[in-house]
């Protein structure tokens, strides 16, 4: 893995794994998105960790189970608590519905391993 991908990955707990396949053939494309994800994700007025549980409900309200996934990854190695990410969940229930909220709430069950 690149400099550029160890850094992201330290920030965002895990990179994505079409990213690495755009190391090589797409590094133009890895550039521009690893350094969009670099300031998006940096600590500001919201933590990474906040930034992390947000992800995952927009991902699971959206039920890309991908996305889910690699957000509750990255979030688990960040140090996010599964109880934060469970309330965040029922509000992303009270936008997006029922099956946004059970989406959502399998995969960090079976993903951050509470």
């Amino acid at each position: 893995m690149d400099d550029q991908l160890k850094k992201l990955e330290k920030s965002i707990g895990e990179v994505p794994q079409v990213m690495h396949k755009w190391a090589d053939s797409d590094p133009e494309l890895k550039k521009a998105v690893a350094e969009m994800d670099s300031i998006v994700w940096e600590d500001g007025r919201l933590s990474r960790q906040t930034k992390k549980i947000i992800a995952i409900c927009v991902a699971a309200a959206l039920r890309d189970r991908h996305a889910v996934r690699a957000q509750a990854a990255g979030a688990d190695k960040l140090g996010v608590e599964f109880e934060d990410v469970a309330e965040a969940l029922r509000v992303t229930f009270l936008l997006a519905g029922m099956p946004a909220y059970v989406y959502g709430r399998t995969a960090i069950e079976d993903l951050m391993k509470r």
